[in-house]
């Protein structure tokens, strides 16, 4: 469903839609009311909920839809303005699961990242809603029978497929100094629940965040992250030295790395290209931190789409340091913490609501299993 008061906006997302295969537009509404009048009728998996329409907003109409569909995907639209960017991660932490930046007036029909991050975002959110609906209507568990044993050698005894297995590394033995943490799709809410939790480890340690956000997005997460850990957390500026008891965060639409200067990490903030279509990119802070900290750094990778951090993450188990990944229960997205998994590079793989006290610990004592 999609839902915009943009006659334009609609026809195009409309046509984009369908020139995908497996995917479909079940309503094109132009306001809020309409779209929760049309919600039974209709039964979307997704919808593409614009922030600014008559009648009734995006923002007030999310929580109508959520009370009628708790498991439905909500990707709010918004346009590049403080106002937008404040709505839009208003409506996250009311259960959208994610957003995506509309450009200007005819940006819409001439930007290719626009389009491209929509239908990745509407086919991620559709398999989800699938998944989740499968499980929704899976027979009730029966009580297993003992199947006699045969001694017969050709017989070759049924066994059901198994995920394999996720190989958890050793955590370094070094108490770490340095926490990074990179998110993108449903990375603020994770980020307010874990740096709710972190203060303690902020009295030893400095915390550099790479989100997946564009600019303003940035400095809104950041205001919010203060006020809700009562800590200075601010965007990284260029040339500053790094020191514990901040977090820093990346500005949107530019890379944040680390170097030493006259024997100090300091902050750079750079232009360079996108790396993994993403900037800022969590491979670019975690791969400078493995350079700058070595085993002193640890690593968290949040919920988000993509593979972003699997390669830093690697940089970072190579100079011995250690990297803690977000579970797929928790997750809204298991992309990039499941990449880092997945490859062996993680020392754990846990809760959101887990990470935060096992930081404390290590950060204090160095415990780990």
């Amino acid at each position: 469903m999609v839902v915009d008061d943009s006659a334009v906006a609609r026809g195009l997302v409309r046509r984009w839609v369908e020139q995908e295969p497996n995917l479909e537009i079940v309503a094109s509404l132009r306001t809020g009311r309409e779209a929760v009048d049309y919600l039974d009728r209709t039964s979307p998996d997704v919808v593409v909920l614009d922030v600014d329409m008559p009648d009734m907003d995006g923002i007030s109409a999310l929580p109508l839809l959520l009370k009628k569909r708790p498991d439905l995907a909500v990707i709010m639209a918004s346009t590049l303005t403080r106002r937008n960017a404040e709505i839009t991660l208003k409506a996250l932490a009311l259960g959208a699961l994610d957003y995506v930046q509309k450009p200007e007036a005819n940006g819409v029909v001439t930007s290719p990242e626009f389009r491209r991050d929509l239908i990745a975002k509407v086919r991620e959110f559709g398999a989800r809603a699938r998944r989740v609906a499968l499980r929704r209507e899976a027979p009730p568990a029966v009580e297993a029978r003992r199947i006699p044993e045969f001694n017969d050698p050709s017989i070759i005894p049924f066994s059901p497929a198994k995920k394999p297995d996720i190989r958890l590394r050793p955590f370094s033995k070094m108490v770490p100094r340095v926490l990074v943490i990179g998110s993108s799709t449903g990375g603020p809410q994770a980020l307010t629940q874990l740096c709710a939790g972190i203060g303690p480890v902020m009295e030893h340690a400095p915390v550099l965040i790479t989100q997946h956000m564009p600019p303003t997005f940035t400095t809104i997460l950041a205001e919010h992250l203060s006020r809700s850990t009562g800590r200075p957390v601010r965007e990284a500026e260029h040339g500053e030295h790094v020191r514990s008891g901040c977090i820093y965060i990346a500005p949107g639409a530019r890379h944040m790395r680390v170097t030493r200067k006259d024997n100090q990490a300091v902050v750079v903030i750079d232009d360079s290209p996108p790396v993994n279509f993403c900037k800022p990119a969590v491979d670019v802070l975690f791969s400078s931190a493995a350079e700058v900290w070595g085993t002193w750094v640890l690593g968290v990778i949040l919920t988000g789409m993509g593979a972003d951090g699997t390669r830093g993450a690697a940089d970072i188990v190579a100079a011995g340091g250690s990297i803690i990944a977000q579970d797929e229960a928790s997750s809204v997205v298991w992309g990039m913490p499941g990449s880092a998994a997945n490859a062996g590079l993680c020392s754990a793989v846990m809760p959101i609501d887990q990470i935060a006290p096992k930081l404390v610990r290590m950060f204090a004592t160095g415990d780990h299993p």
